[in-house]
């Protein structure tokens, strides 16, 4: 061996990004392994290689013990055996190396079996740094293009430099993949596996939503704003409740955007028929199930027609509805009739009519709603 050895060694480490000490590891021992026939198959060896110059020693070990006590004279000497073989200092518990020549002969049929063992601990190191690499990163986002959907429904995406799993269970039903789409996924676990790490990702988790929007609304990663929780049925609705941390921030505002605009950019890297709800966390509270209001921790009554303003409004953030959607939403065309139930509902819903915060008139244009 040389110093090209050791160059191309360095060379292929840093092509594969591995640690060069592994891959000098990786070849010892393979070279100890290839070493390992006829007569020296049972022997213990040890294989040294010098990082500057590639010089290569090759040793062979034995430990000292007591005569009777010897089971493998291949890998145990006694101490007068080791004194024989010039280790006159040997103790009982040491071990002695004796170096060993190699033929030309042995050297090529060592190289041979080297350079198979060597490919086999490169890809098992490939496979640990893709692992220690991924597992650092479950419980981020990533991109990657759909390569094939298999038998079991189960997606197969390149993320780079491992491919990861999409199970049935993490998918969308209302989505439709097919190879070659792009799509945000949520690294959710990474398992240990013998034919190289398994990444589970996943579209439906509610944290996919949450990064998400901690990279649209700079507030979130100052502390100003929080997400206290998500709540999702993925494919069709997606709640987030949110509260400010400083008085004079709107939490609403910060999470939907000028004119929507965050809320539309969550929405186009989802890519998926969500339809985003925000909460206000605390003052107000609707459940349209119910079909209540709780303002304050007092409870008012909705009526149907009420409630299906409510709804529609609330599945559409930040959108301005004129008097005729309204009309046509609730089957009414009178403008007057259509003022008055906005404005019993106003009542209802605002802390402060007078300063309506949450419903409010755009004139002109119709009304939108700021909180669900």
């Amino acid at each position: 061996m040389s110093e090209n050895f050791v160059t191309a060694i360095k060379q292929l480490s840093k092509e594969k990004n591995l640690n060069p000490d592994t891959v000098f590891s990786a070849v010892e021992a393979a070279m100890a392994s290839a070493f390992k026939k006829d007569e020296l198959q049972y022997a213990n060896l040890e294989v040294e290689i010098d990082k500057e110059t590639g010089e290569i020693k090759i040793t062979r070990i034995y430990q000292v013990i007591n005569d009777d006590d010897i089971e493998d004279d291949e890998i145990e000497v006694s101490p007068e055996r080791a004194v024989e073989m010039g280790h006159k200092k040997a103790k009982i518990g040491e071990d002695i190396k004796e170096k060993i020549k190699t033929t030309k002969n042995l050297g090529r049929i060592a190289a041979q079996t080297t350079k198979q063992v060597v490919l086999q601990r490169i890809r098992e190191a490939e496979r640990n740094s893709v692992h220690d690499e991924f597992s650092q990163q479950v419980g981020e986002l990533v991109s990657g293009t759909i390569i094939r959907i298999d038998p079991s429904k189960n997606i197969i995406v390149d993320i780079g430099k491992a491919e990861g799993l999409i199970p049935q269970g993490e998918q969308i039903r209302s989505e439709h993949y097919r190879s070659g789409q792009r799509v945000k996924l949520y690294i959710k676990d990474v398992n240990k596996m013998g034919r190289g790490p398994q990444i589970i990702l996943s579209r439906k988790s509610e944290n996919l939503i949450e990064k998400l929007f901690e990279i649209e609304v700079p507030e979130l990663n100052k502390g100003i704003v929080k997400i206290m929780k998500v709540a999702r049925s993925a494919g069709r609705r997606t709640k987030v409740a949110v509260i400010a941390t400083q008085i004079g921030i709107d939490p609403i505002g910060s999470i939907i955007g000028m004119r929507g605009s965050r809320i539309q950019n969550i929405i186009n890297k989802t890519k998926v028929s969500d339809q985003k709800r925000i909460l206000e966390f605390k003052n107000i509270k609707i459940d349209l199930n119910k079909q209540l209001i709780i303002k304050n921790q007092v409870e008012y009554k909705i009526n149907n027609t009420e409630k299906t303003i409510l709804e529609r409004m609330i599945n559409n953030p930040g959108k301005t509805f004129s008097r005729e959607d309204i009309g046509l939403l609730i089957d009414l065309d009178k403008e007057r009739s259509i003022d008055v139930i906005i404005t019993r509902l106003r009542k209802k819903i605002e802390i402060d009519p007078k300063n309506p915060k949450f419903l409010q008139t755009i004139r002109g244009a119709g009304y939108v709603l700021w909180i669900e």
